[in-house]
């Protein structure tokens, strides 16, 4: 009896197929291996740079004077526009000055009174001289004449000084500007009844261009940055003297002008070690105001063979500053640097590296342990691949 042959070939087509469809390994790449992570670098470059420190501050008027009355007396009229910007010797109120131009005429009529006196009294001293020689009068009615002569002159000079006191007085009604400058609020109304007994505040004026900017740094920083400077690391900024300053305002923007470092304070404040410096601003159209809040870059002094590295290139901790460097071969190391403060959203690095140097920016997330890498150059706002293709494209 013959056997089935139709089923025994199905059997082993089935087989085949699957010995067909087995998995297969993926293929790799030629030569069996990963080519290596593209990091951006920047190639360290030394050259002078300027130690840049930002410090907080508080802006302050150049100049403030406090409008008060020295006459006693009502306000009759106020005389600026608050808010203003006045001149020195501007009239700003008006106070009664009735009874002081009462006391300046009485003044006038008594000196009056002293200077016809004084006439008589050196008329007659005048017409006894000759008598006396000619032995007509006695010695005695000429000296009482002189005397009186005498006396007449002290009235006069003190009627001359009783009028010119109350001209003073009668000055003061008028209550002017002591400084130019802008004119706050005024602090009392018409009608109000100034004077008594003290010099009553009336406004108070300002002159806001230039500012003034006052901040503080510390007494260790001001002793490294001497030290520094001793030593030859550091040189003075040019126009130390007047050291350049740049204002930075609440939002971020920087003043439009700069700037100058006028002193340094001679003593450090015990509390929070603290020196105090000030500096005079520009302030044209008067954007600055007294009392806000900035930030202060002053320029005190510049380092040579210092470089200038994106701050996300260094990695900052308690155990000190480092930064990744890329060798010829391609390994990547940590070095550690000293970074002598920030210019531009850059870190000035005064130790550590040395010219040629190339140093990881951009790519971290892509080390791998022991794995090479190739550097391409970093361009800011862009990636390691974007600078590479930057060249091709160009072309």
């Amino acid at each position: 009896m013959a056997l089935p042959t139709a089923p025994l070939a199905l059997t082993l087509a089935l087989a085949l197929m699957l010995a067909a469809c087995g998995d297969k390994p993926p293929a790799g790449p030629p030569g069996g291996a990963m080519p290596p992570a593209e990091v951006g670098v920047v190639t360290v470059t030394p050259g002078e740079i300027g130690l840049v420190t930002e410090l907080p501050g508080r802006l302050e008027a150049s100049r403030v004077a406090q409008v008060r009355a020295r006459a006693a007396g009502i306000v009759l009229e106020r005389l600026f526009r608050e808010g203003s910007d006045v001149r020195a010797g501007q009239p700003l109120f008006r106070i009664d000055a009735a009874p002081y131009a009462a006391t300046y005429s009485s003044a006038q009529a008594g000196l009056a009174k002293a200077q016809a006196n004084l006439g008589q009294t050196t008329q007659l001293a005048q017409r006894y001289k000759p008598l006396v020689e000619a032995n007509a009068i006695s010695k005695q009615d000429y000296a009482n004449a002189v005397a009186a002569q005498q006396l007449s002159e002290a009235d006069v000079a003190a009627a001359r000084a009783a009028v010119q006191t109350a001209g003073i007085n009668l000055g003061y009604a008028s209550v002017k500007a002591p400084i130019s400058g802008r004119i706050g609020r005024a602090l009392v109304t018409e009608g109000a009844l100034v004077g008594q007994g003290e010099a009553t505040p009336l406004a108070l004026i300002q002159q806001i261009d230039p500012m003034y900017v006052n901040f503080t740094q510390s007494a260790a920083d001001v002793l490294a940055l001497r030290r520094g400077l001793d030593a030859g690391r550091f040189k003075r900024a040019a126009g130390t003297e007047a050291a350049s300053v740049k204002v930075l305002l609440e939002d971020g923007s920087q003043h439009s002008r700069t700037g100058r470092l006028l002193f340094s304070d001679l003593s450090v404040d015990p509390t929070s070690g603290q020196v105090t410096l000030r500096a005079e601003v520009p302030n044209p159209g008067t954007v600055l105001l007294p009392g806000m809040y900035v930030r202060v870059q002053v320029e005190q002094a510049s380092a040579t063979n210092a470089i200038l590295l994106p701050q996300q290139a260094v990695t900052r901790s308690n155990q000190g500053d480092s930064v990744m460097i890329v060798g010829a071969d391609g390994k990547v190391s940590p070095r550690p640097i000293k970074v002598g403060g920030q210019q531009n959203a850059q870190w000035v690095v005064l130790d550590g590296l040395k010219a040629g140097d190339q140093v990881m920016v951009d790519g971290f997330q892509k080390l791998q342990p022991g794995a090479t890498v190739k550097p391409v150059p970093w361009r800011p706002g862009a990636g390691p691949a974007a600078a590479a293709s930057a060249p091709a494209a160009a072309k």
